[in-house]
């Protein structure tokens, strides 16, 4: 099992469990949780979704291992779609989400920002957009939410410099909405997700739909814009010389690369 679902007060739960892997996202839990977003959309008793992880990080982002076999191997089982089946899931997603960031967030575990409607973090996780240290592109249409929730130059350096920031900055540039200890982020998520849950479901589904509809043409557009560059990317030098960085544990080195790369 990779993903822990739980029902209480017309909220659903859903704890991403790869703990050994910090939840990085393989494409079996990649799946599991575009399932899991899809159920509860359908289900009309559930009026909420909360997503945490379990253990000392929220989600290390995309398995790096798994990338690397995939990029290897055209072939490669991709099950249901993998990433972009999340993706397509959290766009399509009706009702409210609430995100508490329990751990370290990389990659989707932080892109996936852009798609609460109420995010939450604990005072010692901490948040990275990993994306130029990989040599690919960006990925969820951060290249579009994030200037919208922080503007252009803030995004533009947390997508660029690839760099670590803190749940302070997070709050101070409006990506989470509060700041918790640890101890207090689950019960004080719980309150905010109960507290939707008691309005009527009717209209939080028609508050979220006035709210991003109008944000729909520019995600797609930016999805299609960052999955054209990062198919462009993923196996080229830079890519390959990350991934094999990572496997070998040791710090990537761009300056022999081609010129251009």
């Amino acid at each position: 099992m990779v993903l822990q679902i739980h029902d209480d007060k017309r909220v659903r739960t859903l704890v991403l469990d790869r703990p050994e892997a910090l939840n990085a996202f393989n494409i079996a839990l990649y799946d599991a949780t575009a399932a899991a977003l899809r159920a509860a959309a359908e289900d009309p008793g559930v009026a909420v979704v909360l997503l945490t992880g379990n253990g000392r990080g929220f989600s290390a982002g995309t398995d790096l291992l798994e990338m690397a076999q995939i990029a290897a191997d055209p072939d490669f089982d991709q099950g249901d779609g993998g990433f972009t089946n999340l993706v397509d899931a959290l766009v399509d997603f009706p009702k409210p989400l609430v995100v508490a960031v329990n751990g370290i967030g990389l990659g989707i575990g932080c892109t996936i920002l852009g798609f609460a409607d109420v995010a939450l973090m604990s005072s010692t996780a901490r948040l990275k957009c990993p994306f130029t240290s990989l040599g690919v592109a960006p990925e969820a249409a951060s290249s579009y939410l994030l200037p919208l929730l922080l503007g252009r130059q803030a995004a533009s350096w947390l997508l660029l410099s690839a760099e670590w920031f803190g749940a302070q900055e997070a709050l101070e540039m409006g990506l989470v909405r509060q700041v918790c200890e640890p101890d207090d982020l689950l019960p004080e998520a719980r309150r905010h997700a109960e507290l939707l849950a008691s309005r009527p479901i009717s209209s939080l589904i028609a508050v979220k739909r006035t709210v991003t509809a109008p944000l729909r043409a520019g995600i797609d557009a930016a999805r299609e814009r960052e999955n054209a560059a990062f198919a462009e990317l993923l196996g080229g030098p830079a890519n390959a010389e990350a991934l094999a960085a990572f496997a070998e544990g040791r710090e990537p080195d761009f300056t022999s690369l081609p010129p251009g790369w």
